[in-house]
């Protein structure tokens, strides 16, 4: 036997100082422990709102989330043929090679019989990636036209891959210029076999694939078959034949990488000089160029010099160039009229700076080139910005173009406008999208230097117009905001991150709060889903299919427990998990955002299981006293956990008298070994912390439990789409969800807080 250190709460009491914190002091068996998603603009109201029961429906107005476009080359063969510095593309019948050769069992494929010619150069060898695709190299070093941020990184399956969270719609824009790239079938998290069998004049390489399956971010509990094929020709020709497909969305494409070309001006828009206005932010002009035929360029031309990158002063700056594509022509550079919006903001360093690092300028929108060295360039009196034409543009010969830009707003305010650019006509002669349709592409189409279809579901709305049309209409009277839809939207997985403004004026839990304005709050509204949830998600299910094992759960999940994993996650995000410690003068990050691995976090209230680390992240450790730890539970939240001691704490839902004393394993590193139970133990560096440590961090919890907010409203909202109603599913699983959480919030709470659902 050895001591656990396992604490509980009592659920008797409110802050109090007389007891409701048991240490139990037990001396656990171990073979008895049983397993048990930037400031921005302002939200608009997308969509009208009615209550239904302790629903509400969302019905999002006509076209606002765009339109789906989804796989349709199903038994077809795609042919790109080389013609000088591009490709003539072609859809044909099916042509499938059933002989498939041998599996790999890495990612990188050498050729011995021919070298393939592809983006200038001869190939010998190349990268064959789970996620359907194949790449030539590694980006360049420097960052070519579109690298950086958004674009193609070396997946760790091999081919490249995309960010966690990019929409495929603009994810294959910034594929653009990063690495030489083929595009079969590119749809991230997927898993399975690859084999590759070279002839005389080619190299066929076959995926044998499925979708991620059983998990809470999953769209299905079982394997799902995807047969794909491509065929690289010594000529250069490349095929690529679709036999089976049950995934609807992914990128299909050629990405060589293209020279930046001739840049030819299509236009200007001039502005007026102001000199009242800091000289970097008064703008004179607005040049509108083509770059080879490819890219669109827009230059910002500034009555005196921009700030370079790394200059304190670039931090809140935000120059945005606005392009109507509707007729009558705007005569004011209004934001709400504009069609595509690209910006280039200013971010500062340090936390809470966008990927570290000094002030930078980072670039954004619809078929923008994203990332520092290609989305925002300075020089001189200059900021300029490229990209693809967005899908707004398509079948438009003409766009209306203006720009504003903002000064950094003081503390607590939002930034400002302090120059505008009013709009005018700029013709689109001698540029074309790469992005074109497969499906019925013909060779006289041709020829393209880049050449591509991202097949997607509809478009992730903007989770600020989400909350702004729920309390426009029915009043500022809602803690959180949980969404649910009968349709999918653009990201690879089933859940959803989260954020707020973090209302109702808490301090001294490491976030400060954000703009409650912004989501149309006068100051209640604290924290909300990014997107909707789909109906037809594993999460959205009351319990899993008989015979599925649910990821670490160990059987069939019921009681909608990966719901409860999603929703008692996300929602704690409002207070949880950005704190720090002080320790000897040491400043000792627990997170950020999720609690740190080693963090002794066992849940104050279980859910369901006897042993259950935070839902936020954080472990249940055992110390073995001789530099070893047994990790009795992990730091992840499925099945739905519970909340620790600091988590409550931090809620003001405890007082500091009950957040026993804890501590924090750095160095973590496994022995290899694990305890009778299958539990994995660990060598690693033990800290102790205390809750006043946090408050030396942090400061005092404000307001303190005694005063803290203990009832709170979630509207539960069903998303759909123009014209139509909530289905039967819709409406039943989200109800089971709703009644779910009242309970979770109860039990994990110990009581000590009430969650009520109520839409009026």
């Amino acid at each position: 036997m050895t001591r656990s250190g396992v604490t509980a709460m009592s659920s008797s009491g409110f802050c109090g100082k007389s007891g409701l914190l048991l240490a139990l002091g037990v001396f656990l068996n171990c073979g008895l422990v049983q397993a048990q998603p930037g400031r921005g603009e302002p939200g608009r109201s997308i969509g009208t709102v009615t209550a239904q029961g302790g629903l509400i429906v969302m019905t999002l107005d006509e076209s606002v989330l765009g339109k789906e476009t989804l796989f349709d080359l199903g038994r077809r063969t795609l042919r790109f043929t080389p013609d000088g510095a591009g490709y003539r593309a072609e859809n044909l019948p099916l042509a499938w090679d059933p002989e498939l050769g041998g599996e790999l069992s890495g990612a990188q494929v050498t050729l011995h019989n021919f070298a393939f010619p592809f983006s200038g150069k001869d190939w010998n060898s190349f990268s064959v990636g789970t996620t359907g695709s194949i790449s030539f190299s590694a980006p360049p070093a420097g960052g070519g036209r579109g690298a950086g941020a958004g674009g193609a990184r070396g997946g760790r399956g091999g081919g490249v891959t995309i960010g966690r969270f990019d929409q495929l719609q603009e994810a294959a824009r910034t594929l653009v210029n990063t690495v030489p790239a083929i595009c079969v079938f590119l749809k991230p998290r997927m898993s399975g076999h690859r084999y590759v069998k070279e002839l005389a004049d080619r190299v066929v390489i076959t995926w044998d694939l499925t979708e991620p399956y059983g998990g809470i971010q999953d769209f299905t509990w079982v394997p799902t078959v995807n047969r794909f094929q491509a065929v690289l020709r010594k000529d250069g020709a490349i095929e690529m034949s679709y036999d089976q497909l049950a995934a609807k969305d992914a990128i299909v494409g050629l990405y060589p990488l293209v020279s930046g070309g001739t840049e030819r001006e299509l236009g200007a828009v001039p502005g007026e000089e102001h000199a009242a206005i800091a000289a970097h932010l008064d703008i004179r002009n607005v040049k509108v160029s083509a770059v080879g035929g490819l890219f669109l360029k827009v230059t910002l031309e500034t009555r005196g010099p921009v700030l370079a990158a790394g200059d304190a002063g670039v931090s809140g700056v935000t120059y945005r160039i606005l392009f109507g594509t509707h007729k009558p022509l705007p005569t004011h550079p209004d934001s709400a009229k504009a069609d595509v919006v690209w910006t280039i903001r200013g971010f500062g360093g340090g936390r809470g700076g966008r990927g570290g690092g000094g002030p930078r300028y980072f670039a954004s929108g619809p078929g923008v080139l994203s990332g520092a060295s290609a989305g925002a360039k300075t020089e001189g009196n200059t900021i300029s910005i490229e990209g693809m034409l967005p899908e707004a543009f398509r079948g438009v010969d003409q766009v209306a173009v203006g720009a504003d830009v903002s000064a950094p707003g003081t503390e607590g305010s939002p930034s400002a406008i302090v120059d505008e650019v009013p709009p005018r006509l700029v013709k689109l002669a001698g540029i074309r999208s790469p992005e074109v349709d497969l499906s019925s592409v013909k060779r006289s189409d041709g020829p393209f230097p880049i050449v591509y279809e991202s097949f997607h579901y509809m478009a992730l709305p903007s989770f600020r117009d989400l909350a702004c049309t729920v309390i426009k209409t029915l009043g500022d009277k809602f803690d959180f905001l949980a969404y649910y839809s009968d349709f999918r939207v653009d990201n690879q997985e089933a859940g959803t991150p989260s954020d707020g403004p973090r209302g109702g004026n808490v301090s001294g839990i490491g976030e400060r709060p954000g703009r409650p304005e912004a989501y149309c709050s006068t100051g209640r509204f604290q924290w909300e889903f990014i997107q909707p949830i789909y109906v037809g998600a594993n999460q959205m299910q009351e319990h899993s299919p008989e015979g599925v094992t649910v990821e670490r759960g160990g059987g069939k999940m019921t009681g909608y427990n990966l719901a409860m994993s999603q929703i008692g996650h996300e929602l704690g995000h409002r207070w949880t998990a950005d704190a720090s410690a002080k320790v000897n003068g040491e400043t000792i990050p627990l997170g950020p955002t999720h609690w740190a691995r080693g963090l002794q976090a066992q849940v104050a209230f279980p859910y369901r299981r006897l042993v259950e680390a935070s839902a936020m992240g954080g472990g249940v450790w055992q110390d073995n006293y001789d530099g070893t730890f047994t990790q009795l539970d992990d730091d992840y939240y499925v099945p739905a956990d519970g909340y620790s001691p600091l988590d409550l704490y931090l809620m003001g839902l405890a007082a500091p008298s009950e957040v026993p004393d804890f501590f924090i394993l750095r160095n973590l590193v496994p022995t290899g070994a694990r305890d009778a139970n299958g539990h994995p133990i660990f060598k690693a560096d033990r800290t102790k912390l205390t809750i006043d440590d946090v408050i030396a961090a942090e400061g005092p919890r404000m307001p303190p439990c005694e005063q803290a907010q203990k009832e709170f409203n979630t509207g539960m909202v069903m998303v759909v789409t123009h014209g139509s109603r909530p289905s039967k599913e819709l409406v039943e699983r989200t109800n089971g969800i709703r009644l779910a959480w009242i309970d979770y919030w109860a039990t994990t709470t110990g009581h000590r807080s009430k969650m009520t659902t109520n839409p009026r």
